[in-house]
C-alpha cells in the first residue's frame, strides 16, 4: 500500500513542515486534488523550508520547474511537475522524467499525480488535498 495523507489549506504549514523533516532524498510526491485546493500552495512553502528563494508559479504550461534547494545542507534537485495538460501516462513517460527521480539528490513533486499514477514508482507518496 502506497503511503499517502489528507490534507486541508489551513494545515499546509504545518504539513509541509512535517514533510520537510522526512525527506531524505530522491522521494516522489504525488499531489492530488482539485483545482486551488493546495497543491501549489503546498510545494511553494515545502520549496520555502528547502531555501528555495525564488518564485515558484505552477509549471501549468512548462510542465516542469527545476530548483536548487537545500536538504541536511546539501543541495538537492527540487522538480515539480504539473502533469494537468498531459493526456496519458505515456506521455508523462516520454518527457524522460523517470532519469532523475528518485535518485537521493532529488525530490520530484508531482501536481495532479492521478493522472500519472500507473507509471510513479511504488515508492511515491500521495497527499490529497480536500
Amino acid at each position: 500500500m502506497r503511503k499517502s495523507s489528507k490534507v486541508s489549506l489551513e494545515e499546509i504549514p504545518e504539513f509541509a513542515k512535517k514533510i520537510a523533516k522526512e525527506l531524505k532524498g530522491g522521494e516522489v510526491l504525488g499531489l492530488v486534488g482539485t483545482l486551488g485546493a493546495g497543491k501549489t500552495t503546498f510545494t511553494k512553502e515545502l520549496g520555502k523550508l528547502l531555501g528555495i528563494k525564488q518564485i515558484m508559479p505552477s509549471p501549468t504550461y512548462l510542465l516542469m520547474n527545476k530548483y536548487t534547494a537545500r536538504l541536511n545542507k546539501k543541495p538537492l534537485d527540487f522538480y515539480h511537475l504539473d502533469v494537468y495538460r498531459l493526456n496519458s501516462p505515456q506521455e508523462f513517460l516520454d518527457l524522460g522524467i523517470t532519469e532523475f527521480w528518485q535518485k537521493p539528490t532529488t525530490l520530484t513533486v508531482i501536481e495532479w499525480a492521478d493522472k500519472v499514477e500507473k507509471v510513479l514508482p511504488k515508492e511515491a507518496r500521495y497527499i490529497f488535498f480536500k
